[in-house]
């Protein structure tokens, strides 16, 4: 195995500059804090390259190297832009696209994440912007990029809004100029298009957000034609991407006939065609995430997430075949596929967990070479790296709860440690066993840290995520304090010792421990968290309408019964100051257009007006997600110290 990568950016990219502490001593939280080192990484069609976006402080690079030879091809400064996507087109061209959080009059000052793209040639060293100074074309895109390799080389298309028509169009770009001409035209409401293997539309989806009306089209040559629709006020199909045969198109609903494969939502996976044929899915179970062919967009297969780490079904025998082979290689590491060559020969693969903060890997089957490319966290070693353990226990109802116990390093036998409960977003999303930086950076200073997929989670089905609808501040939040008693009854905590930590959701929970829960921890820390229900789903109305499908999601979710219903008042942390009995921590970022700040400015007002402490740290220019180094490092430093501070680990 060789090593050989890093050596490319010796003349300017400061990889390893920060690394490693001494095995004995935690690493600084610079090193879990800032940005990991390779943001995106990609490899090119023919294997022979690799695209990468690394950080340093705020700045972002993008570099181009050859691994073979070791060799800089080479490399851009991105800035401060947050980048959201890296896709090759062609071997010698790169579409970036990047976000910003902004503001536009014409929509009546909306704020939001803007999303733009360039194309990085290079060969000739030269980065075009995509739309820049089209006529009546806004250069703002629309969703994700597609790119298609077909026999006549590599295409690139994007959606973005024509004046002239006043509708989101579809273009075909010129990878060398950035300049676009519409290849279709499409009507309101659609929200997504799939392009077959040629870079021509197949199909989209139609969604009216106030009736719930969702329709499938297909493309006639001039317009698309509708095949099928169904009344969905929530949980509406999906339209996931292109089917195997080229034709057919990937759709997510709810229909009889797979019940075997249905996700949280009921839905079960089929391939549609333009005759309105439904085929179910091939797979045993219902996948995480599907997967796609490199070059034309095909399906593949489907990944499925498990504490083991993730496996893989495929539907093409050479993808099947050549997985087998790299993930044989890494056996025992968890390994995940990042990205491969359009013949699947050259697989980039990422492994993380106990033992491993993250690491980027390239398999060459052809050579039967592997090496590696470069660590996530080049700070964090080995053997700094805390044991992570799947744990299972019982809610109060008897519901099976199962999560994740991160240990300090080096502890092998916990008994009576600090515990910190880190509770994921969404809610409907799920922790993983994976290198978790904010986990680990808690853990590497002496605390045992709990992350528990409460009722609500996804990754078990449509039953246990049914059971958390209504359940915020009542059994989603007890399912937490559940999992500190069976710690604490197996002795591997003190439970005089903890505290409470989210963001997003998790910071919602986070506040709803001292003021629904109380009791049971010392301190809380909320990241842009929710304080007040009824005020955060009309703030969402406001921004798309009361009737829509986002107001309904949260209303089921909190247990509204319609918009404005005060009974989710008694769930609302700010409106229950009073009752708070530990100190409040609030970290939130003024450019959150997901979470708005307002939301932890009532709760530390509130908590003031009940004479309650409470801190309020606001980060300039971060947003929902802690998409800057130095914001994410000073929510982590600050997190750090308040625990310190009323929960010591010694």
């Amino acid at each position: 195995m060789r090593i050989h990568f890093l050596a490319a950016f010796a003349a300017g990219i400061a990889l390893l500059a920060s690394a490693s502490s001494a095995a004995t001593q935690a690493p600084p939280l610079e090193a879990y804090g800032a940005l990991p080192v390779v943001e995106h990484i990609e490899i090119s069609p023919d294997g022979t390259r690799l695209a990468l976006v690394t950080v340093a402080g705020e700045d972002r690079l993008l570099a181009v190297v050859d691994p073979g030879a070791g060799a800089m091809l080479g490399r851009i400064e991105v800035g401060l832009a947050k980048v959201r996507d890296l896709a090759w087109v062609g071997d010698d061209k790169l579409m970036i696209t990047t976000s910003s959080t902004q503001s536009l009059s014409d929509l009546g000052g909306w704020r939001g994440e803007l999303w733009l793209g360039q194309v990085y040639d290079v060969e000739r060293s030269r980065l075009v912007s995509v739309l820049h100074n089209a006529p009546r074309v806004s250069s703002l895109l629309y969703g994700y990029p597609v790119v298609r390799s077909t026999t006549d080389g590599a295409d690139l298309f994007v959606r973005a809004f024509s004046a002239g028509s006043g509708l989101i169009s579809l273009y075909r770009i010129d990878p060398a100029t950035g300049r676009g001409r519409e290849a279709a035209r499409l009507d309101g409401d659609i929200s997504s298009v799939v392009l077959d293997a040629s870079g021509q539309p197949l199909a989209a989806a139609q969604y009216e957000d106030g009736s719930g009306r969702w329709r499938l089209r297909f493309w006639n040559g001039r317009t698309f034609d509708e095949v099928w629709s169904t009344v969905a006020p929530l949980d509406p199909p999906r339209l996931l991407g292109l089917g195997r045969d080229g034709r057919s198109v990937v759709v997510s609903a709810i229909r009889g006939g797979a019940e075997d494969v249905e996700d949280e939502d009921g839905a079960g996976l089929f391939e549609v065609d333009a005759a309105g044929t439904w085929t179910p899915l091939p797979f045993e179970h219902r996948p995480t995430f599907l997967l796609w062919r490199p070059d034309d967009g095909r399906l593949v297969g489907g990944a499925f997430e498990y504490d083991a780490g993730v496996e893989y079904s495929f539907l093409d025998p050479a993808a099947a075949g050549a997985w087998e082979q790299a993930a044989a290689a890494l056996a025992g590491r968890r390994p995940e596929l990042v990205s491969w060559s359009h013949d699947f020969q050259t697989l980039l693969i990422y492994t993380s967990g106990t033992g491993d903060s993250g690491t980027y890997h390239r398999i060459d089957l052809a050579r039967r070479s592997l090496d590696v490319v470069g660590p996530a966290y080049p700070g964090v070693t080995g053997d700094q790296v805390g044991e992570v353990r799947p744990i299972e226990y019982a809610a109060a109802d008897g519901l099976d709860i199962r999560g994740y116990l991160t240990l300090p390093p080096g502890v092998a036998t916990p008994a009576g440690l600090p515990l910190v409960v880190l509770v994921h977003g969404g809610p409907a999303s799920r922790d993983g066993m994976g290198f978790d930086w904010m986990a680990q950076a808690i853990a590497s200073r002496g605390y045992a840290v709990l992350q528990a997929n409460f009722r609500g989670s996804t990754g078990r089905g449509r039953t246990f995520l049914e059971a958390g609808y209504g359940e915020w501040g009542r059994k989603m939040q007890t399912d937490l304090s559940d999992g500190v008693r069976w710690l604490a009854e197996q002795g591997i905590i003190d439970p005089e010792r903890v505290c409470i930590a989210g963001a997003s959701y998790g910071g919602y929970a986070a506040l709803a421990g001292p003021t629904l829960d109380r009791g049971v921890y010392r301190c809380a820390v909320a990241i842009a968290g929710v304080s007040d229900l009824r005020r955060m789903v009309e703030a969402e109305a406001r921004l798309a309408r009361p009737n829509s499908e986002t107001v309904r999601y949260w209303n089921r979710f909190m247990g509204a019964a319609r918009l404005g219903d005060r009974a989710i008042d008694a769930l609302s942390p700010a409106r229950l100051a009073s009752e708070a009995d530990a100190p409040i921590l609030l970290i939130h970022g003024r450019d959150d257009t997901v979470v708005p700040i307002e939301q932890s400015r009532l709760m530390a007002a509130a908590l003031r007006d009940a004479g309650k402490p409470v801190e309020l740290i606001e980060l300039d220019g971060e947003d929902h997600w802690l998409s800057r180094s130095d914001t994410r490092l000073r929510t982590l430093t600050e997190m750090i110290d308040f625990l310190m501070e009323h929960n010591p680990p010694d």
